[in-house]
């Protein structure tokens, strides 16, 4: 398996040249590549690297049954180790499925204050450990949300270089369209990203093999991995009722409004039993909530429902593996999608939003027929982001940049299959840019 290029790779070298660094601990969901980058990170930086996994080598636990004091965690190790050699401020801990060994956020200030070395956590962290690592390790820890591959890593993968994704960018800040050969190549290879998604054990395969044999096949076991995880992890949640919500969410994708609604989960349901079920997938990096505005104003944190929300995938390519096998060549071939097909190009524009840094809201008022799938912002107003499967009118989009009553909106963003362009009300961009959006916004100003 080749080494992938991720964004975490740099992250983690500034993390390391920073004299007042924390702990750390990476967050997501499994098979992303945690592991991978952090053994990366540790191996090419640091003199000494230590592994330790709390579910392959429980053994370790014991670690700190002599207290918190730093001296007694590294005497315990290397009575355990004896062949390693730590060297003060060359040395990386790296505590592996911290989840199992909830003492290891305890430790964390005692790492903190001490200083001589370095420490990285990470792990599942799922339901009721989840908020036990959070609570016993407040203040003394920093945290680093990862994802799986987002496009310009999967772009990267393929062989692709910085200054061809500046050219893309540069198109975008001269408001100037792609030419036909950029656009038709990165039209494909984005096809190719949704349909396998960012997991990196499927973008070797895909890249080694040059095709999509067995990308469903390992798609459906991570689906059921997760359905493993939830069953082990959900703590003193119904775990019967996460699996409803998690396994519902492409059904709730194919309506037309989209709204994620517990009464049809199940007969009888109700929202205040499934009360935690959805921060629970959502902790879990599973999921991605897009919540409603109450308006579409600002501040968007202080004006949304949190009773009212979309779930997307927090993967597409696994959005696409939960469905039916020939989905992959309808996507590909522009067939058999329907009403589909909108669902898909949401949920990963959704999935690249919130890889950029964002978060999810949207807008929906059936009194006034506008909606609005997605928002985001500048520094000094709020911007509608409609995207489009395909090239129909923008009456909503219109509206809302047209209307007095939404002083915060002075322009708005069309995601769809068509160039790059501006009408002099909203910018027109290929869905395969939505990675470049956040940067685009902070530097045109």
């Amino acid at each position: 398996m080749n080494r992938l290029k991720r964004k975490i790779d740099q992250y983690l070298i500034d993390w390391k040249n920073n004299s007042n660094k924390m702990p750390l601990i990476i967050k997501g969901a499994r098979q992303i590549g945690k592991t991978n980058a952090i053994k990366n990170f540790g191996e090419n930086n640091y003199k000494t690297f230590i592994e330790i996994n709390f579910v392959f080598q429980p053994e370790f636990k014991t670690i700190f049954e002599d207290g918190f004091k730093v001296d007694n965690i590294i005497k315990n190790i290397t009575l355990k180790m004896p062949e390693v050699q730590i060297n003060e401020h060359d040395t990386l801990l790296f505590f592996d499925e911290m989840q199992e060994c909830v003492s290891t956020a305890t430790s964390l200030k005692a790492f903190r204050e001490d200083g001589r070395y370095d420490v990285i956590c990470s792990g599942s962290l799922m339901g009721i450990n989840y908020k036990e690592i959070e609570s016993n390790s407040v203040g003394n820890k920093e945290d680093y949300m990862m994802h799986s591959m987002d496009f310009e890593e999967f772009l990267w993968a393929k062989g692709y270089k910085e200054e061809q994704i500046e050219d893309l960018y540069k198109c975008m800040t001269e408001v100037k369209p792609l030419s036909s050969t950029q656009y038709s190549v990165m039209l494909s290879n984005f096809k190719d990203y949704m349909v396998v998604g960012g997991m990196p054990l499927l973008v070797n395969q895909f890249i080694a093999n040059k095709n999509f044999s067995g990308i469903l096949k390992m798609q459906r076991q991570i689906l059921l991995d997760y359905e493993e995880d939830i069953t082990k992890y959900a703590g003193g949640l119904d775990k019967t009722k996460i699996l409803n919500c998690y396994k519902k969410i492409p059904v709730f994708l194919g309506n037309e409004n989209k709204k994620f609604q517990i009464s049809k989960i199940a007969d009888g349901a109700r929202n205040r039993e499934y009360v935690g079920v959805i921060d629970w997938l959502s902790n879990a990096g599973i999921v991605n909530v897009s919540y409603a505005l109450e308006q579409p104003q600002l501040p968007l944190k202080g004006n949304y429902n949190p009773d009212n929300y979309r779930l997307y995938f927090a993967d597409t390519g696994l959005l696409i593996g939960s469905l039916e096998e020939e989905v992959q060549q309808d996507l590909r071939n522009n067939e058999n999608m329907n009403t589909y097909k909108g669902a898909l190009y949401e949920n990963i524009v959704g999935d690249m939003l919130v890889k950029a840094g964002y978060d999810l809201y949207f807008y929906k008022d059936d009194s006034r027929k506008q909606e609005m799938d997605f928002f985001v912002r500048d520094t000094k107003s709020l911007i509608p982001v409609e995207v489009k499967a395909n090239d129909n009118a923008t009456a909503s989009l219109n509206n809302l940049i047209d209307s007095e009553k939404y002083k915060d909106i002075k322009y708005g963003i069309k995601l769809c299959n068509k160039n790059i362009g501006f009408n002099g009300k909203f910018y027109t961009f290929p869905y395969f840019l939505t990675f470049l959006l956040k940067r685009y916004l902070r530097e045109k100003l």
